[in-house]
């Protein structure tokens, strides 16, 4: 089955339905949301666990506040929001409350990436990683479709320490299995290849996908690597497949600075200086559209990561 006839679901729905599961469980488990329950899908929780669901409203820095005193309580509280105000409004408090005091907060980012396109050119969360991957002690993930996101709504539950979870809102493929291995810093190897590494995290895997296989037609050969958590990163990963390509690109549904690409630069950096080139938005903000029309707009498509692929190896850039 190819990537565009794969079956397509939002992966919110696959966080709301692994965070009841782990209500079932795990009485010690409490939802925080800043009024937008039913957009996040956490108004599920709260129908079935009404006592342990918390609306602050509209007040991000309350939510973040609220949700480590719960923690210090003997809580584990999910704080969900909107992604672009969570990790810009509250900033302060999940570096102070949260990760300074190494509070037991899973800080979650809805409406992430493109996947906030129609709701305004403000709401759409470029720069979330970036801003969360400066925050020590806090571990970063961005699964791929709903399915792996399941997965990583029970690895932040089990994960002793702040955790930044990046949940998108509107349908993409299901390119990953249930059968597939999930461990917070191990990333995924999807494909083998000997000429060119590309790195994937979060939906951008299902452009990352379609792409190897057109340049595998091409006489390219191109190692794909998914990685879900972003910090921290999987060094032995990146480092492992630098040196046996000598070429990586990456591909990401975020800023190219302070991401995945930045990640996987400042390891290449450090240990094993390669060829790098990003494909990701460009120190921009975003625009109103559909999604598929800013995945198009950004240059967020398998024919991106292809031509950049493409013109590294012939040597253009």
């Amino acid at each position: 089955m190819t990537i565009a006839a794969a079956a397509r679901k939002a992966p919110r729905e696959g966080y709301s339905q692994a965070l009841i599961r782990l209500g079932e469980r795990h009485q010690d488990l409490v939802v925080l949301d800043a009024d937008c329950a039913k957009s996040n899908m956490t108004n599920l929780f709260r129908e079935r666990f009404s006592d342990r669901f918390f609306n602050v409203g509209i007040s991000e820095c309350d939510l973040v506040g609220t949700a480590a005193g719960l923690a210090l309580g003997g809580k584990t509280p999910f704080a969900n929001a909107y992604a672009n105000f969570l990790t810009g409004r509250a900033f302060d408090q999940m570096r102070i409350s949260v990760c300074y005091a190494n509070n037991n907060v899973k800080i979650v980012g809805h409406n992430a990436g493109t996947s906030a396109a129609q709701e305004g050119a403000t709401h759409l969360p470029l720069e979330d990683i970036s801003l969360m991957r400066s925050l020590p002690r806090m571990t970063v993930i961005v699964p791929a479709d709903t399915v792996e996101m399941e997965k990583a709504v029970e690895a932040a539950y089990n994960c002793q320490g702040p955790v930044y979870l990046r949940v998108g809102k509107l349908p993409v493929p299901i390119v990953t299995g249930a059968g597939d291995p999930f461990q917070i810093g191990k990333a995924i190897r999807y494909r083998e290849g000997s000429d060119v590494s590309i790195f994937s995290t979060g939906m951008m895997l299902s452009e990352v996908l379609p792409a190897a296989e057109e340049l595998k037609k091409r006489g390219i050969s191109a190692e794909v690597i998914h990685f879900h958590t972003i910090k921290p990163i999987d060094v032995e990963a990146v480092v492992g497949s630098a040196d046996k390509t000598k070429l990586v690109v990456t591909a990401e549904e975020h800023s190219i600075i302070g991401g995945l690409g930045s990640a996987v630069a400042e390891v290449l950096a450090e240990h094993r200086p390669t060829r790098l080139r990003r494909v990701g938005t460009r120190d921009r903000f975003g625009v109103s559209g559909k999604m598929d029309e800013l995945l198009d707009w950004f240059g967020l498509r398998a024919a991106n990561i292809i031509q950049t692929v493409e013109e590294s190896i012939q040597g253009e850039i």
